[in-house]
């Protein structure tokens, strides 16, 4: 069952990240204006939104595939944790919607984040304790 569990965890990660990798521009226009005010605060960060929205679906499909795969898992359950963070910020950013029903919508996409985030949390910390076998 928890073989069941980790693969329906990497699995949005995965099929996700695939897809941003083909398509990354909608996501870099609909990112940019929260990727601007990270460089505001990190300017660092390049200018390339395409770039960095790829580098973030790239690291959910392989953190993903690792997970599903059973290796280095909680390594990638933080690292999954992590591209959730700018992902949620930047694609369902609900504040700046005046449409009532596209703020609900863009609130479900954050709330489903963030039980997501809580799962990979949960998950991350769970592979510090040995594992008991029940009798």
């Amino acid at each position: 069952m928890a073989t069941l569990a980790r693969l329906l965890l990497a699995w949005i990660f995965v099929y996700g990240g695939q897809d941003v990798l083909r398509r990354p521009e909608p996501r870099a226009r609909i990112s940019g204006p929260f990727i601007d005010t990270m460089r505001g605060v990190a300017p660092f960060i390049p200018e390339d939104k395409v770039l960095l929205v790829r580098a973030n679906a790239g690291v959910m499909v392989g953190a993903g595939l690792l997970l599903a795969l059973g290796r280095a898992q909680r390594l990638a359950a933080l690292a999954l944790a992590g591209s959730l963070l700018p992902t949620t910020l930047g694609g369902h950013r609900f504040w700046t919607f005046e449409d009532p029903q596209q703020r609900a919508q863009q609130v479900v996409h954050v709330n489903k984040n963030l039980a997501i985030l809580g799962g990979l949390v949960l998950y991350a910390l769970s592979q510090d304790r040995p594992r008991r076998r029940l009798h």
